[in-house]
């Protein structure tokens, strides 16, 4: 059957928070509706994987390409290959999970706030699956730029003290990006074939571009994608937007939506502009280096439990923008799996962040401490998600980050070494974290409630993936591994020889 897999997965939650939207005031069905559309949105999206076939050796399936604006070439072109797929179905599974831990965030009330939070988070998952899902470069421009919105005002009305600050920072520097792209799109489309379907990714591979050319529009695309990984030193807007934005949100935010940063990275820098892209790898690998250890290391010195894990996430994604540029098989598909583990290890950290501010009613982690005499299961499930954070052998984050290291290695030794000591710095950071939170004298304070039956609902399926992805990731790996050679491919990259000594090899020949 012809079924529109990915139009359907867009346009789902969309119905969903109309629905939510048009609620009456004092509906109590507000969240079981908006949870029961993002189940029904991951349940087709579950269809949608089934339908994949990691060995078409196609570049891009499932594929539903439409005119939009001929007179440019745009159109409303939809497919999937196997990293955009994994992003999305992270984006299905994270948001119900998000639903179920923000049950309680906005109380229901006559102002119609519980019916905006949640329409907003349905219409953030429209967007997710928008984005990743897009292969037409225009149709990508407006899913970047439209997925702000929901993100805006869930920091803005629903945030902190300092919200609107926050909100308004995120959304600067991300227009600023997006300006910054639109102008490349705008070259692209000068300098491309301007007939129909103009902006497709297949259609602008290859392009024979003037080296100048290629690496000015390159810049244009990587400085938006660079905000928005974040990557030092446009990182900035990250700790405030996560210290103000619900842990929930925060969540997506950091989890799912950064992630458009690196995917774009090989998506479009890689596919798009090859040449550009080895001109600018040292520079680039340097700047992911400074990513690694200045995240940590500000980690390290946080008392704000949210900004402690916004920090971590710069560092961590300095190991992801690593291993796609380190244009090895082993360092691009597990910079691809770190994206998905790290989504889930974010999951889990703020998950819990927030579930200790709800009941403590403070980020500070100096308030804190002999937490896990208090509430002993939150503590758990902290020391869990703090040892995927790490990369413990036999979690998640263990298989992705051994693999990026051995990439990296494989062509650039000394970044390789170098990028070793930020995986010293995030067991100091994560094993501090959790000392200063749950051990130590008990807290004088009253007794307070341990997770309840829907909080361990909500974690259950991310302590479920850090086991799944960290004893056994060959499924998604086999899903990744395709569509990273293709990237490869674009560049025209290939795996190092490995390095045999001579008097070893004549020997054993003997």
């Amino acid at each position: 059957m012809n079924v529109p897999w990915l139009t359907t997965l867009l346009v789902l939650p969309l119905v969903g928070a109309l629905v939510v939207a048009l609620l009456p005031r004092a509906s109590t069905a507000v969240r079981p509706v908006a949870l029961g559309f993002s189940l029904a949105t991951l349940a087709v999206g579950i269809g949608a994987l089934t339908q994949y076939d990691t060995g078409s050796g196609e570049q891009f399936q499932l594929t539903e390409i439409h005119s939009w604006i001929p007179q440019f070439g745009v159109s409303y072109a939809l497919g999937v290959d196997g990293i955009s797929l994994t992003m999305i179905l992270l984006g299905l599974i994270l948001v119900p999970v998000c639903m179920l831990a923000a049950w309680n965030d906005v109380p229901a009330a006559d102002d119609r706030r519980q019916h905006t939070y949640f329409a907003l988070m349905l219409t953030l998952l429209a967007s997710m699956v928008g984005v990743f899902a897009a292969i037409d470069v225009f149709l990508f421009y407006v899913f970047f730029e439209a997925m702000l919105i929901p993100v805006f005002f869930l920091i803005g009305m629903f945030g902190g003290a300092r919200r609107w600050k926050a909100a308004t920072t995120f959304l600067l520097y991300s227009l600023v990006g997006g300006l910054v792209m639109l102008v490349a799109v705008i070259g692209i489309y000068l300098a491309g074939p301007r007939g129909t379907d103009g902006f497709l990714v297949e259609n602008l591979t290859g392009l024979d571009l003037s080296i100048a050319t290629g690496r000015w529009l390159f810049m244009g695309f990587f400085i938006a994608f660079a905000i928005k990984a974040p990557m030092w030193p446009v990182h900035t807007w990250l700790p405030l937007a996560a210290e103000q934005a619900r842990p929930t949100t925060s969540v997506l935010l950091i989890g799912v939506l950064d992630k458009v940063g690196t995917y774009g990275m090989i998506r479009f820098c890689l596919a798009l502009f090859p040449e550009a892209s080895q001109w600018a790898t040292p520079v680039i690998l340097g700047l992911a280096l400074v990513s690694m250890i200045v995240g940590a290391l500000l980690a390290i010195g946080q008392t704000d439990m949210l900004r402690l894990i916004s920090y971590t996430s710069v560092s961590h994604f300095g190991f992801i923008v690593m291993g796609i540029f380190a244009f090895t098989t082993v360092g691009g598909v597990g910079a691809t799996l770190y994206m998905v583990n790290h989504g889930f290890t974010t999951a889990g950290l703020f998950l819990v962040a927030g579930m200790l501010i709800a009941r403590h009613g403070s980020r500070d982690i100096r308030d804190y401490g002999g937490w896990q005499r208090v509430t002993p299961v939150i503590a758990g499930v902290l020391l869990f998600s703090a040892m995927s954070g790490l990369a413990l052998p036999g979690l998640n984050s263990f298989v992705s980050e051994f693999m990026v290291v051995i990439g990296v290695f494989q062509r650039y030794q000394l970044f390789a070494v170098v990028a070793a000591v930020g995986v010293v710095l995030a067991a100091l950071y994560m094993l501090l974290m959790y000392q200063r939170i749950a051990t130590g004298p008990r807290p004088v304070m009253a007794d307070v409630p341990d997770m309840t039956g829907r909080e361990k609902l909500a974690v259950a399926p991310v302590l479920a993936a850090f086991l799944l992805l960290g004893f056994f990731p060959k499924p998604v790996l086999d899903v990744l591994e395709p569509a990273v050679q293709q990237s490869l491919q674009h560049v025209g990259a290939t795996d190092p020889a490995p390095a045999v000594d001579t008097a070893t090899a004549e020997g054993s020949g003997r």
